[in-house]
């Protein structure tokens, strides 16, 4: 695939306006054959700093909630729909979305992971085609076609979320947990996979 080695992707021309936003492509991390994919939206200041997905506080969040159901960021994989922070931190647009869209199909592919989830609106109404309450269908589990395979997308709201919202914690952390289930990560998971 153009512009990419292995799951990275190096120079990519397609949106203009990301080439100058970014100070550099901002690439999933995680294990190569992980169980658990998490999806976010585009990177954040942070993120286009480091070079490295969900490394803010709603990474944080996210590392604390794995850790709390038994998981360490070391065994999930975290990508993002846009690989580059759009300006002003704004929402990737459709083109942006549908440029960068064979980028994360072909990781999903080679990953090839039992459940990916979906961090908040933009990622789960692009994987899923539809628009998404996020709010009231996190924890729901839905089918899609990704990276050449029907696969589970788990709705999740995004870490952010939490910080305004405090009644949202209760919300993503039992989805975290229902994540770590359904990849058999945790013990109950293997069953969780055979009733889909």
């Amino acid at each position: 695939m153009d512009h990419m080695d292995g799951l990275a992707v190096s120079d990519c021309p397609y949106c203009p306006a990301l080439v100058d936003s970014r100070s550099q492509v901002v690439n999933g991390g995680g294990p190569e054959d992980a169980d658990l994919v998490f999806v976010g939206e585009a990177p954040g200041a942070q993120e286009d700093e480091q070079g490295e997905p969900f490394v803010g506080r709603s990474g944080s969040l996210l590392d604390e909630t794995l850790r709390d159901v038994g998981l360490a960021r070391a065994d999930v994989r975290i990508t993002n729909c846009v690989r580059c922070r759009p300006p002003e931190n704004r929402d990737p647009t459709a083109e942006e979305l549908d440029n960068c869209r064979g980028y994360l199909e072909h990781e999903l592919e080679q990953v090839d992971p039992e459940v990916v989830v979906t961090l908040g609106k933009v990622p789960s109404e692009h994987l899923l085609g539809r628009d998404v309450a996020v709010t009231n269908e996190a924890g729901a589990v839905e089918p899609a076609e990704l990276g050449g395979k029907r696969r589970r997308v788990l709705i999740c709201v995004h870490p952010a979320a939490t910080f305004y919202d405090r009644s949202q914690e209760s919300t993503f952390e039992a989805t975290i947990e229902k994540a770590a289930e359904l990849a058999g990560a945790v013990d109950g998971g293997q069953a969780g996979l055979d009733d889909f």
